[in-house]
């Protein structure tokens, strides 16, 4: 009995890792700029995500007993789109705009590709957009930290040449700036960034192409280097939703790709388009041509004859 054959499908060989232990570490990764969020904006930032979150998973839950399909919350997929949803979102955003917004990213963003694995877009930016379509004013509608008056954003008073006082670099990095709830700290982003890569889930070769290219093209257009890439949602970008193991690249030099053009339309967006901000748009352009990226970027393949060489 002990010599006997066992014939199984692949994977032969199987990591200790799971979706579950994967999105529990991106959640952990996450937790940073929750922290910071709460601190700046109030436990209003904490009811957003909660409400995001619930949605989520409920939406996820219930659109699959409808369809019949196996119950998959456990792991933990759900729960990243909603806070990763909240992130993206104002801090003084309406909690029936963020319910709506969550299920639209679970149903139109995940669902109905068939599920997590299948889904062609970022879920969470695909609810960003629809809101963003849906309800500009209030999608555009910021506050600052701790006294909660309302203000334009960093970009906004850029792209309009307001008279207003932009952020100082120390601001930009720790936090104390208008901008969407999950993104003002780079600081704490780049923390959890850091965690990521430690635990190995994420490579650069996305975030620094990103990142690269959008400093590259603000300097040859003009622009402030730093202020672009610490402004807006860069750093959240780059890091968190670039780096999406389903809508994402899988080979290193599609990753690389992937993040060039990221940063080339992030560009193209906030210094020509009518936007003042462009990574959301850039990052669900970029995911429709995943499957080309990998395409034309696969290994080459060793010790195989062609018909022409038999």
């Amino acid at each position: 009995m002990k010599d006997r054959l066992v014939v199984s499908v692949s994977p032969h060989i199987k990591g200790k890792e799971s979706i579950f232990s994967i999105m529990l570490d991106v959640i952990i990764a996450l937790f940073p700029a929750l922290i910071v969020s709460i601190y700046l904006f109030g436990w209003y930032a904490l009811m957003l995500v909660l409400i995001s979150v619930v949605f989520c998973v409920g939406t996820e839950f219930f659109s699959q007993k409808l369809f019949k399909k196996e119950i998959t919350i456990n792991d933990l997929s759900a729960v990243v789109t909603g806070i990763l949803l909240a992130f993206v979102l104002p801090p003084n955003a309406p909690l029936w705009m963020i319910a709506i917004g969550a299920v639209v990213s679970i149903l139109l963003g995940k669902q109905v590709f068939g599920g997590l694995g299948h889904n062609l877009f970022n879920p969470a930016l695909v609810g960003r957009a629809v809101l963003l379509v849906s309800w500009p004013i209030q999608m555009t509608t910021w506050v600052t930290p701790f006294d909660g008056v309302t203000s334009a954003s960093p970009l906004n008073i850029i792209k309009m040449g307001l008279n207003e006082p932009l952020p100082s670099y120390l601001n930009l990095f720790l936090g104390n700036r208008v901008g969407c709830l999950g993104e003002t700290s780079v600081l704490a982003l780049l923390i959890g960034a850091g965690y990521l890569l430690y635990k190995k889930h994420i490579k650069l070769y996305t975030p620094l192409s990103f990142i690269g290219t959008v400093a590259v093209l603000s300097a040859v257009l003009g622009g402030n280097v730093l202020f672009n890439i610490m402004s807006g949602g860069i750093i959240l970008g780059a890091f968190f939703m670039a780096t999406d193991m389903v809508t994402s690249p899988l080979t290193k030099k599609g990753k690389v790709v992937f993040g060039l053009g990221c940063g080339l339309l992030t560009v193209l967006i906030r210094f020509k388009g009518g936007t003042p901000e462009g990574v959301c748009y850039a990052i669900l352009i970029m995911n429709m041509f995943v499957p080309l990226i990998d395409r034309y970027t696969k290994p080459k393949k060793f010790g195989l004859i062609s018909v022409k060489e038999r």
